[in-house]
């Protein structure tokens, strides 16, 4: 008798989605969270920390922006390894790392201490959310993988929201460093039950050729399985081989591919950072009391929690690059139409709601879409790739904004240049799509 064979993808797809699935995406959407708190929690103390520092906002910048660069790196540096060692093990040492140096941060004595473990801090950052990604796609059906993507990805609003609550029960008791210090405590309670609960991917082990017998071990367990240990398993996807996850990104049929995304990413970043990073300050300028100014602003974040979801149930019903060059090109009539009005206007948060349901709803988007682009012995390094070098299209936003206001540039001016680069992201992901369907053989995922 021959052992029965296994097409793990099929399997995946054809079958109900799990309780230990679920799991995986509670899990998932648990880290994505934490990365939320740690990476928003320095706005909310640094006004109290500057103060107890006596050091201007320019002197702070440095240590502001220390933790994007980290980001940047660690996204670059955890897609290979993650590709190579496993996806749970990067996944969990990016947690503890984050939580550990975040601890650190609440011990720092100088601007300068703070801003090299809050870059250390950046690394954990950047190697967690897109691991979370691929680990997450590779467990989830087709059927309902984009949708349950953005969900995750909606942990990083809550997180980021829920640091402004933890910033406000604790810095009047324990001052900024207390806050810091629970910021980091957090992950580290989490990492045992990241250990204990969070599985390799299935997919990663048939890909490295690993024994079926830990295959089916964790099958049955993931998705209730009762394979036998002469089970074999098998993917229709193109075999990477030896050939490092680096080269992959830029072999023959995916490169082009590979810089659209790329584009894609950096332009609608670049976007987002501008506008919620200088937004509250145009509104205030504009007359508006400082609260209400940030209530208006968090109204894109609302928007691109709901456009999020939306944008993830489309992708899973109709042409995924479509839906998302369609929520980039609306995003950028809106961002237009908000430097079309003026500031005053009744229709401001209206105007700010919808601009963040479509712009951050494509965002959100374009991370369930890049891991289908690539095969499992790569997809790691192309969704890691994909956002550290969107983490320059953030970093050179937020430049890029108070260099604008510097000059004199009025809010409409600005506005009215941020309309580009969203038309470019839409452009870029349609000619993502004419690379996928002609240019190179599309992945089985």
């Amino acid at each position: 008798m021959t052992s029965p064979s296994i097409n793990i993808k099929s399997y995946i797809d054809e079958r109900p989605v799990s309780g230990y699935q679920w799991l995986v995406l509670v899990l998932c959407f648990f880290i994505v969270m934490l990365d939320g708190i740690d990476t928003a929690i320095m706005g909310f103390v640094a006004p109290t920390l500057m103060h107890e520092w006596q050091i201007s906002r320019a002197a702070f910048g440095p240590v502001m922006s220390a933790a994007m660069f980290g980001l940047a790196v660690g996204a670059l540096v955890a897609g290979p390894y993650a590709d190579k060692i496993g996806r749970k093990r990067v996944l969990i040492g990016s947690v503890f790392l984050f939580g550990v140096f975040s601890i650190g941060c609440s011990f720092a004595q100088s601007p300068t201490q703070l801003m090299v473990l809050r870059f250390l801090t950046g690394l954990g950052l950047g190697a967690a959310m897109p691991n979370s990604t691929t680990l997450l796609s590779e467990y989830i059906p087709t059927r309902v993988r984009s949708l349950l993507v953005t969900i995750m990805f909606t942990g990083f609003n809550l997180g980021s929201g829920l640091s402004g609550f933890i910033a406000s029960m604790i810095i009047t008791s324990h001052g900024w460093r207390g806050v810091l210090f629970v910021g980091g405590i957090l992950p580290l309670i989490g990492v045992p039950l990241l250990i204990w609960l969070l599985p390799e991917s299935a997919r990663f082990l048939v890909a490295r050729r690993r024994p079926a017998e830990q295959v089916s071990k964790l099958l049955n367990r993931v998705c209730a399985s009762t394979f036998g240990s002469d089970t074999t398993f098998t993917t229709t996807e193109p075999d990477t081989g030896r050939k490092a996850p680096v080269r992959v990104l830029f072999s023959d049929g995916y490169a082009f591919g590979t810089l659209m995304l790329w584009v894609t990413y950096f332009m609608g970043l670049l976007i987002i950072y501008l506008l919620t990073g200088w937004l509250p300050t145009l509104i205030k300028d504009a007359g508006y009391p400082i609260e209400k100014a940030a209530s208006i602003t968090a109204m894109f974040q609302i928007g691109g929690t709901v456009g999020a979801i939306l944008v993830g149930f489309a992708m899973d019903r109709m042409d995924r690059n479509a839906v998302i060059g369609i929520a980039y090109l609306l995003g950028g009539i809106f961002i237009f139409a908000l430097g079309a009005g003026t500031l005053s206007s009744d229709w401001l948060p209206l105007l700010v709601t919808t601009a963040g349901f479509f712009m951050s709803g494509a965002q959100t988007g374009l991370n369930a879409l890049a891991p289908t682009y690539y095969p499992t012995g790569a997809r790691a390094t192309g969704v890691s790739w994909m956002l550290g070098i969107g983490r320059c299209g953030g970093i050179v936003g937020s430049l890029f904004g108070g260099v604008l206001l510097s000059m004199g540039f009025p809010f409409s001016v600005v506005f009215s240049i941020l309309a580009v680069p969203a038309v470019l992201a839409a452009a870029a992901i349609v000619l993502n799509r004419f690379a996928v369907r002609f240019i190179r053989y599309e992945v089985n995922f």
